[in-house]
């Protein structure tokens, strides 16, 4: 039995991003707490594939194509998600990308793709669902920033901007749309235990043994910290919460 604190039964959130990682973290989280779940993302078969699994758990799921940098196909989303479910009340703007690449090396567009998806394609999907969850009577939006949120990163210049914008931009949205009974909040994830992250300590041999020397929890983190967060944002145990910042990371980002 769910805390009628986090009971998102009759719910339905949107995931962008929502086929793979922290995304698909999130996507599972909320569906256990009841949501209905749209996938949101540019691959259609990773995407039915996460449907597919909410469904055999007796969730209820959509799969919608979307690329969150583009204004047209954002619209369609949403107008999709209502048509589906006749109401929109969650939105977690996961989608990102990051190129890897010192400043003097970083190209124009480089920059330009990066901030397109993770800091305009925020914007765009939160002022698409801002009718729906007005005319609801509220909402809510949880972006996913970084540790590089706070700090900077040599090798993630464009990625690292982007993700302090999403702050300064989830600041301006909590701010605007209060009244409306919309809260807009942040997670920053740290060193998440994901497909990606596996890849990069085969790459970077020495990154594991750095992560848990840093992070005083000694651990890496699971999709399930991710996702347990994001249900709190989601659900009315965080009615009084709005344009927070909150670490995911086990106390990485606050050691000097």
């Amino acid at each position: 039995m769910i805390d009628a604190s986090f009971d998102l039964s009759g719910k339905i959130a949107i995931v962008t991003g929502g086929n793979g990682g922290i995304g698909l973290g999130i996507v599972r989280g909320l569906a256990e707490a009841g949501a209905g779940v749209v996938v949101a993302a540019r691959n259609e078969e990773k995407s039915r594939r996460v449907v597919q699994e909410i469904q055999e758990g007796a969730g209820e799921a959509l799969a919608v194509s979307v690329d969150v940098g583009d204004e047209s196909s954002v619209e369609a989303l949403m107008q999709s998600t209502v048509e589906h479910f006749g109401r929109l009340d969650i939105l977690v703007n996961n989608a990102g990308i990051n190129i890897r690449k010192t400043p003097e090396k970083l190209t124009l567009p480089e920059w330009s793709e990066v901030l397109q998806v993770n800091l305009t394609g925020t914007f765009l999907c939160s002022q698409a669902a801002y009718p729906a969850m007005k005319s609801a009577g509220g909402g809510k939006i949880i972006n996913i920033g970084s540790m590089l949120s706070i700090f900077g990163a040599s090798f993630s210049p464009a990625y690292g901007a982007s993700k302090g914008g999403v702050v300064q931009l989830t600041k301006s949205l909590a701010s605007a749309w209060a009244a409306d009974g919309i809260q807009v909040n942040a997670i920053l994830p740290g060193f998440i235990d994901t497909d990606l992250t596996r890849q990069g300590r085969r790459d970077v041999p020495t990154l594991h043994e750095h992560v848990l020397k840093r992070t005083p929890a000694g651990r890496w983190g699971t999709l399930k910290d991710c996702a347990g967060t994001a249900v709190f944002l989601a659900s009315p145990a965080s009615d009084f919460v709005t344009g927070a910042a909150i670490p995911v990371d086990g106390g990485f980002s606050m050691q000097v």
